[in-house]
């Protein structure tokens, strides 16, 4: 199931629109000091809408959550050739604690991530065009991709279990490039930020 977002955009970013229930997102509120796995819902929640998350060049498409038809006829036709699987869980992830915490440092990355939610939920963090933080819940059979670029984070909800296929196009590279390092000045970052009309802070 492939329909487009909910805006007009370049061909680049081809949104397709989620099934109701699919994906929720919503800008956060500024609380530092709470636990990074609450919702960190603004009172009264404030949505953040398919075409808002089209427009900062966010692909997201619903499906069953496991490997079947579907799935394979999409991930040859976006040209996903490589694939692997991560359980992010306190039992089966090595050096869960510290993981986490860098899991959700602000980072880029130089290629697009592209998350598989097989089992269990996760909170993927973009920043929007004014700098404010969106949180997408994603929960199972979802498929998101991350453009090359943009500044995001990622930590589990309070269930503390996600299992995910991580797919990549060509030879797999996951180097995170913090913002508090060299992410302003990445080719990455310059290229996101002219696609998408980010002007930098």
């Amino acid at each position: 199931r492939r329909v487009h977002g909910e805006t007009s955009l370049p061909d680049i970013v081809k949104m397709p629109k989620l099934t109701t229930g699919g994906l929720e997102a919503w800008y956060m509120d500024d609380d530092t000091t709470a636990d990074q796995r609450l919702p960190h819902r603004k009172q009264p929640n404030e949505p953040a809408s398919l075409g808002e998350l089209a427009a900062l060049g966010v692909e997201a498409w619903q499906l069953s959550g496991e490997e079947d038809g579907e799935f394979e006829t999409l991930r040859v036709e976006q040209g996903y050739s490589y694939k692997d699987f991560v359980c992010c869980c306190p039992d089966k992830l090595p050096d869960y604690e510290n993981k986490i915490k860098s899991f959700y440092e602000e980072h880029i990355h130089a290629d697009p991530e592209i998350r598989y939610i097989m089992e269990g939920c996760g909170y993927f963090d973009v920043r929007d065009k004014q700098d404010r933080w969106i949180r997408i819940n994603c929960t199972k059979g979802v498929l998101i991709t991350l453009p090359a670029g943009i500044y995001h984070r990622f930590t589990l909800d309070t269930n503390n279990y996600a299992k995910a296929m991580r797919l990549f196009k060509g030879t797999p590279v996951w180097v995170p490039i913090n913002r508090a390092g060299e992410a302003e000045a990445h080719e990455s970052r310059k290229w996101y930020e002219q696609t998408f009309g980010v002007v930098a802070n």
